[in-house]
């Protein structure tokens, strides 16, 4: 089933330490409202290989932050129903994830570990007053009679599963869900003219895989395998989304349109493929598209991107994602200007 309490804390960093235990993990100590939490975020994995796949965007852009934003200080339980705050990262497209790469837990020397990765980004946001975190993941406590383990405040109190949560192997499985991924965002407020900076961290297991069930969160038995890196029968990248008009010029019903092209040396039958958009509306797409050739999809009425930012998401006649990509209110709110990924 899928993990309980899933939410997201915005919170203040106010310590950190590196564990470096037989079960190590990136610990933070957080402060909202007067209430003090610790987030536990592994740099280990109990299955094999070990190593964490690790990515941080700097300057992370996505519509999603309109939603996280708007969060209060403290922790925030969260719908799993997709139409909220919550992450995804498959349904979402808040990353590729071929960038994602493993990092090995502790090595000797600055910056070469995940450890200190997390250390260089969340530092940041150490004693910064104005600066918050948002830890998504499954929170614990409060325990009243137990002081936390790591920072002993009184009660514990925080977040784990700071991870990606679908597509688990094994006994993990049964933690699977959509809409239910773990991560950190990191918000730093601007000051004019300098605009708002985000810094987005995302973590996963490499056994776990990246093609999941919409409703369940597990692995698809067609799936080729965890990872990601493509490996044979891998549809992704394939065709990549490249561009979007998403505000025609006009007025309503506008034609809308999507820009693919074929990135394969091979010409590629897309009977039968589909566009998805931020809600799940969906366009069956049919004839051929040539090796290294592109195409204009002109939308349907029932598949809109919208002005105030969103997601467009490409799937094989299998339902295994091939592209995704997302835009913001700022891409889409200059009326007839394409989009381009």
């Amino acid at each position: 089933m899928p993990i309980k309490r899933y939410g997201v804390l915005r919170a203040s960093v106010v310590d950190l330490r590196i564990e470096t235990t037989d079960t190590p993990h990136y610990q933070i100590q957080l402060r909202a409202a007067g209430v003090d939490y610790r987030a536990a975020v592994n740099v280990r994995s109990q299955e094999r290989p070990p190593e964490l796949l690790y990515l941080a965007v700097d300057d992370f852009k996505h519509p999603i932050l309109d939603r996280v934003k708007a969060l209060a200080d403290g922790f925030t339980e969260l719908s799993s129903d997709g139409s909220g705050a919550a992450l995804d990262y498959i349904r979402g497209n808040l990353f590729q994830r071929d960038l994602m790469r493993p990092v090995p837990t502790a090595e000797p020397g600055p910056e070469n570990d995940l450890g200190d990765f997390l250390d260089h980004y969340v530092r940041r946001a150490l004693g910064d007053s104005n600066a918050r975190a948002f830890v998504f993941g499954q929170a614990w406590g409060p325990e009243p009679t137990t002081p936390d383990k790591v920072f002993h405040f009184r009660p514990g109190n925080g977040v784990h599963d700071v991870h990606m949560n679908q597509g688990n192997s094994g006994r993990f499985a049964d933690d699977d869900g959509v809409f239910q991924d773990g991560g950190l965002l990191l918000y730093f407020p601007g000051e004019a003219p300098a605009a708002d900076s985000w810094v987005a961290i995302f973590l996963a297991f490499q056994s776990q895989s990246f093609h999941t069930d919409d409703t369940t969160g597990h692995t698809l038995p067609e799936v080729p395998g965890p990872g990601p890196t493509p490996g044979p029968g891998e549809p992704d990248h394939l065709v990549r989304v490249i561009a979007a008009l998403a505000n025609p010029v006009g007025p309503a019903p506008e034609h809308e349109t999507v820009t693919l092209l074929n990135t394969s040396p091979n010409d590629i039958d897309l009977t039968g493929w589909q566009i998805a958009d931020r809600n799940g509306n969906r366009l069956e797409l049919a004839g051929n598209l040539a090796a290294g050739d592109t195409t204009r999809v002109t939308l349907s009425p029932t598949v809109q991107l919208g002005n105030r930012g969103g997601t467009i998401t490409l799937l094989d006649e299998r339902g295994l994602k091939v592209d995704g990509v997302a835009y913001t209110a700022d891409q889409s709110g200059r009326e007839g200007w394409t989009i381009k990924f």
